[in-house]
C-alpha cells in the first residue's frame, strides 16, 4: 500500500523483481491467463483512454476477469472508481519504477480473477486513495455509496505519526472490527498482501523479511479462515522464498527434477480414473492438481524420497453431490484405496466453507495417490473462500437485487451483523476487546491464529459453541458467559461430571455448572487451563484488579471453610471419613432382599461391585464353595465371566424388599455438605452403614455410601433426594470393578 508510493523526483531504478517461480504457484486453479506486464498496464493506466462513459483500456483485464463470473454485471461503478483512482495517484510511482495506479489494478485484477462482485473490485480501486492521495472518505461516500466507503476505510491503514509503533497492531485491530461487520474487508487486504509480496523483491532484505513474518503469522492464517486457498497458497510461496531461501531452493530443484521425468504416473492414473468413470456412465473431469512449493516441501519432510506421485493430486470435478460418493464408490471399488487416508469434508465441512472428499489410491508399484473429490461449486468455494459468497448484504435476487453498489445503502444502527461471520471471527472480535493495550492484542492474534482446527461442543439447551482445538471447560465457560464465568464451580461433559481442566472433543455436550455465591472468584490454576485468548485475558485482568485473589487452587477448592458450625461440620467429616465398609463384629446382620436361585440348596450373595436391588434385572453365577453370586446384567464382571466361560445360574427376587445399596454422590465442595447430605439421607428413611469421602481434587468432591432400605421401591426417590442437596451434581448407583471369582 503507501509504503510502496513514491515521488516521482526521488525513485531509484527498479530492484530486480522476485524470481519468476516464486510469483507462479505450481497449482492451476483457474484458466491459465497470460501474466500481466505491469509496465505496459502503467502506460495504459496514463496514455489509454478515459472519456466518459467509455470503459479506461488499462481495465480490460478486470472486466473480462468479471465479467466471466458476472456476465450482467453493471461496470459503470468500475469505470467511475478507475477513474477518480488513477487522477488520483496521477504522478507516484512505485519503487519498481511503475506507476502507482498498477498496484489497484493488480490487486483488482486478483480479486476479479476469484470471482468478487462489483462493490468489491470498485472498493479495491479505490483502496489506496484515501491513505495516499487527497481523496476523503466523504467524497468516496457521496460518489459510490456507504458500502463502498465503508470497505475503503477498513482497509485504510492508521498513521504513524499517530499512533507510533502500535499504528501496524491497531491498523490490523481496526481492519478485523471491520471484516466482522463485513467479510469484504479482508478479502481486499489479502489480495492487496498477495501483490505487494509479488514485487517485494525492491526492498531492502530486512524489510522484506519483516513483512514476510507478519504475512506468516497473520495474514496467511487469515487467508486459511476465510478459506481462500487460491491466495494462501501463493502467499505461503511467496514467504517461503523470503524467510528460507535456501529450503526454498531446494525445493525448486525437485521440482524441477520432477518435470525432467519421462514418465509422469499421475496422468497414468488420471488417465485409468478418466477410464473407471466412463465406465460408470459418471460424468466428471479429472485434473492433476500439482503441490505449490510449501506443500511439496512439508512432503518431502514427512517422507524423506519423494517419487512421482508426491509432486501432485488428482481432483475430480463432478456436478451434484451424490455424484461425489459414486465416484468415491466406483474409485474404491476398481483402484486399491488407501482407507486410512479417507476423509467426508462435505458431510461435515471445515470451519472455513471447504468441500470435499479426500482419499488416496495405491499403484501396483506401492506409490500412493491423494484424491480429492468435490462438485464445481465446492471447487470454486475451496479455491475463492467468502469471496466466492458475494455480497452478503444484497437482497434476496427475486428483490431485483443489482450487482453493482447501492449509493443509498447504509448500515443499520449499532453494528451490521454479516451473516457469513464464522464462528472463530465472532470469539476474536470478543476478546480483542478485552487487549489491554496493542502488544497484548498483537502476541495473543498471532497466537490465536497459530491454531489450526476448530471443534463445536453443544450445550444442553441445543446451542453451540466453536472453539479451537484443544480448549477445556474453561474456555467454553468464557465462550459462553464472558466475565461471569469467574462464577464457574465445574462442568458436565457428556452427562458426568468433568473438572474444569477437562479437554473437550468435537461433539462434545458440555454443561457448565455456576456457583450462587457473588463473590465466586476465578482460580490462578485456571491460566494453566485456559487456551483461548478471552479466557486467558478475562482471568489475568481479574487477577490484576485483584492482588493476592484466586490463590485458591483446584486441589483445596472443595475444602469446607470454618463459621459458627465449622468445628462441629469438621469433627462430624472426620468421623465419616473414618468410618470403615465393615460392620463391628457384635453388630446385628443386616437384612438382605431375599433372592431365589435356580440351584436348590446353594447359598446366594449379592455381589458387591453392583450391588443389586428390587427390581434390578440380575443374574447369578457359582463360585467357591457352591455360592451363587448376583450380579446386575449390565454388571462388568457378567461380560468378564462370561468371557471365560462360566455358566449363568437363574436366579430372580424373592417377596422380602428390604435391601442394601452403594451410592456414589459426586459434588463441589461447600461448608456443612457432608451433613446435608446426611440429612437428606436420613429423611428419605436410609440408615448408612458405611460412607467413605475422598480427598478433594480439582473441586470435586466423591462421597460413596452403602445404605440399608426398607424398601427397594424407595431407592429412585433416595436418589432424588441426595440430587436436591446444593452442590450434589451426580447420584449413581456404584460400580466396581470386581476380580473374578
Amino acid at each position: 500500500m503507501s509504503a510502496e508510493a513514491t515521488n516521482p523526483a526521488t525513485a531509484g531504478p527498479a530492484a530486480p523483481p522476485v524470481p519468476q517461480a516464486l510469483s507462479a504457484p505450481a497449482a492451476p486453479r483457474r484458466k491459465a491467463r497470460p501474466r500481466i506486464d505491469l509496465r505496459r498496464l502503467g502506460r495504459a493506466a496514463l496514455l489509454g483512454s478515459a472519456t466518459r462513459d467509455k470503459l479506461p483500456d488499462a481495465i480490460g483485464h478486470v472486466v473480462e476477469a468479471h465479467r466471466a463470473h458476472h456476465p450482467d454485471a453493471d461496470l459503470e461503478p468500475l469505470r467511475r472508481a478507475y477513474v477518480l483512482a488513477e487522477s488520483s495517484h496521477r504522478g507516484q510511482m512505485r519503487k519498481s519504477g511503475e506507476p502507482y495506479i498498477t498496484h489497484p489494478l493488480a490487486v483488482t485484477l486478483i480479486l476479479a480473477e476469484l470471482g468478487a462482485e462489483t462493490t468489491t473490485l470498485t472498493a479495491s480501486l479505490l483502496h489506496d486513495t484515501v491513505e495516499d492521495t487527497d481523496v476523503t472518505l466523504e467524497q468516496v461516500r457521496e460518489q459510490f455509496g456507504e458500502e463502498v466507503r465503508y470497505l475503503v476505510d477498513g482497509v485504510t491503514k492508521l498513521e504513524k505519526v499517530d499512533y507510533g509503533a502500535a499504528a501496524e497492531p491497531e491498523t490490523f485491530r481496526k481492519m478485523l472490527v471491520a471484516t466482522g461487520n463485513d467479510v469484504r474487508v479482508m478479502s481486499i487486504k489479502l489480495a492487496d498482501r498477495l501483490h505487494n509480496m509479488r514485487t517485494l523483491g525492491v526492498m531492502r532484505p530486512e524489510k522484506q523479511a519483516r513483512i514476510a513474518k507478519v504475512t506468516r503469522d497473520v495474514l496467511i492464517p487469515l487467508a486459511e479462515r476465510l478459506g481462500v486457498q487460491a491466495l494462501k497458497t501463493e502467499l505461503e510461496d511467496l514467504v517461503f522464498a523470503v524467510l528460507h531461501p535456501e529450503e526454498y531452493a531446494r525445493t525448486r530443484e525437485l521440482i524441477a527434477e520432477n518435470a525432467a521425468r519421462p514418465a509422469d504416473p499421475l496422468a497414468e492414473v488420471a488417465e485409468e480414473v478418466r477410464g473407471v468413470l466412463r465406465e460408470a456412465d459418471i460424468p466428471a473431469e479429472v485434473l492433476i492438481r500439482p503441490r505449490h512449493f510449501v506443500s511439496v516441501h512439508r512432503v518431502a519432510r514427512k517422507r524423506g524420497r519423494l517419487r512421482g506421485t508426491d509432486f501432485g493430486r488428482l481432483l475430480v470435478l463432478v456436478n451434484e453431490d451424490a455424484d461425489c460418493y459414486a465416484v468415491l464408490g466406483e474409485l474404491h471399488t476398481c483402484v486399491t484405496p488407501v482407507v486410512s487416508e479417507f476423509k467426508d469434508f462435505i458431510a461435515v465441512p471445515k470451519f472455513n466453507l471447504y468441500q470435499s472428499l479426500h482419499t488416496a489410491v495405491a499403484r501396483p508399484d506401492g506409490q500412493m495417490v491423494e484424491v480429492l473429490i468435490r462438485t464445481h461449486q465446492m471447487h470454486k468455494v475451496a479455491e475463492a473462500g467468502v469471496v466466492a459468497l458475494g455480497n452478503p448484504y444484497a437482497p434476496a435476487p427475486e428483490s431485483g437485487a443489482s450487482d453493482a453498489p447501492a449509493n443509498d445503502a447504509s448500515p443499520a444502527e449499532g453494528e451490521r451483523v454479516d451473516p457469513t461471520r464464522p464462528g472463530w471471527l465472532s470469539r476474536l472480535l470478543e476478546w480483542q476487546r478485552a487487549a489491554p493495550d496493542p502488544d497484548t492484542f498483537w502476541s495473543t492474534l498471532r497466537e490465536d491464529l497459530a491454531q489450526d482446527r476448530e471443534i463445536t461442543v453443544f450445550r444442553p439447551d441445543g446451542g453451540t459453541l466453536g472453539l479451537p482445538e484443544g480448549a477445556t471447560c474453561v474456555d467454553a465457560a468464557y465462550a459462553q458467559y464472558g466475565e461471569d464465568a469467574h462464577a464457574c464451580i465445574g462442568a458436565r461433559v457428556n452427562g458426568r461430571l468433568a473438572t474444569l481442566s477437562t479437554v473437550l472433543r468435537d461433539g462434545d455436550t458440555v454443561q457448565l455448572l455456576m456457583g450462587q455465591d457473588p463473590a465466586s472468584e476465578p482460580s490462578r490454576e485456571w491460566l494453566d487451563h485456559a487456551h483461548t485468548p478471552a479466557a486467558r485475558i478475562a482471568i489475568q485482568r481479574w487477577l490484576a484488579t485483584h492482588p493476592g485473589g484466586g490463590t485458591g487452587t483446584d486441589d483445596d477448592a472443595g475444602a469446607t471453610e470454618p463459621d459458627d458450625r465449622g468445628a462441629a461440620a469438621s469433627t462430624r467429616e472426620t468421623s465419616v471419613r473414618e468410618t470403615t465398609a465393615a460392620a463391628p463384629a457384635d453388630a446385628p446382620r443386616p437384612r438382605r432382599a431375599d433372592v431365589l436361585a435356580d440351584r436348590p440348596g446353594a447359598a446366594v450373595r449379592l455381589a458387591g461391585c453392583c450391588t443389586p436391588v428390587p427390581p434390578d434385572e440380575i443374574t447369578g453365577f457359582a463360585v467357591r464353595g457352591g455360592v451363587v453370586t448376583v450380579h446386575r446384567v449390565e454388571c462388568a464382571a457378567v461380560a468378564r465371566m462370561k468371557g471365560l466361560g462360566r455358566a449363568e445360574i437363574g436366579v430372580r427376587w424373592g417377596d422380602t424388599a428390604e435391601c442394601r445399596v452403594t451410592l456414589v454422590a459426586e459434588s463441589f465442595g461447600r461448608p456443612h455438605l457432608l451433613a446435608d447430605l446426611t440429612e437428606a439421607i436420613a429423611l428419605a428413611g436410609a440408615e448408612i452403614v458405611s460412607a467413605t469421602v475422598e480427598p478433594p481434587s480439582q473441586q470435586r468432591v466423591r462421597h460413596t455410601y452403602t445404605l440399608e432400605l426398607p424398601d427397594a421401591s424407595r431407592l429412585p426417590a433416595l436418589m432424588r433426594a441426595m440430587r436436591d442437596v446444593p452442590g450434589v451434581y451426580d447420584v449413581s448407583r456404584a460400580q466396581h470393578q470386581a476380580p473374578a471369582s
